[in-house]
């Protein structure tokens, strides 16, 4: 499914889906949220951030926030539209995330939710001397996944179009 098409479904819903993108030293980073607007107001039911770079094949998501009480399909959206986006413009067939340790059964409850998407579990990032990039690039300690955006994309364009 395309951006177009889940810009489509995002209306037919009453909701509205955006795109922004930046540069700096050699990252693309890009930010896609999920809104309610009318004249007088935006309401961000979802956002997702991250980056690529272009000599990495593979897009890097940062930050993951879903409102409660957001509006049906928010959720599938967010994730759609990030997938579609990156398999149409970028080079990326890969996503990858960190689930942190913030709340220990917080993060248990991420990695779960992730899974569902469908990544998968690479490695637990701890405080060995290999993992100190990682922790540098992410910002702390987690569970590293690893999705192909492309199944990603159709197990959740599967779940809209039901």
């Amino acid at each position: 499914m395309e951006v177009n098409t889940l810009d489509r479904i995002a209306e037919s819903l009453g909701l509205t889906i955006k795109i922004q993108l930046s540069e700096a030293l050699g990252f693309n980073f890009f930010r896609i949220v999920v809104a309610t607007q009318n004249e007088n107001s935006v309401k961000i039911w979802a956002e997702l951030k991250g980056w690529t770079i272009p000599i990495i094949n593979g897009l890097n998501l940062d930050t993951l926030k879903v409102q409660n009480q957001s509006p049906p399909y928010v959720s599938e959206l967010i994730w759609a539209t990030t997938m579609a986006w990156a398999l149409e413009k970028t080079s990326c067939k890969n996503a990858r995330l960190l689930a942190i340790y913030d709340d220990e059964g917080y993060s248990k409850k991420l990695v779960r939710y992730f899974r569902l998407i469908g990544f998968d579990i690479v490695k637990e990032v701890g405080s060995s001397p290999s993992d100190l990039l990682l922790r540098l690039i992410w910002g702390g300690a987690g569970t590293l996944m690893k999705g192909d955006c492309s199944k990603i994309l159709d197990k959740l364009t599967r779940k809209i179009s039901n």
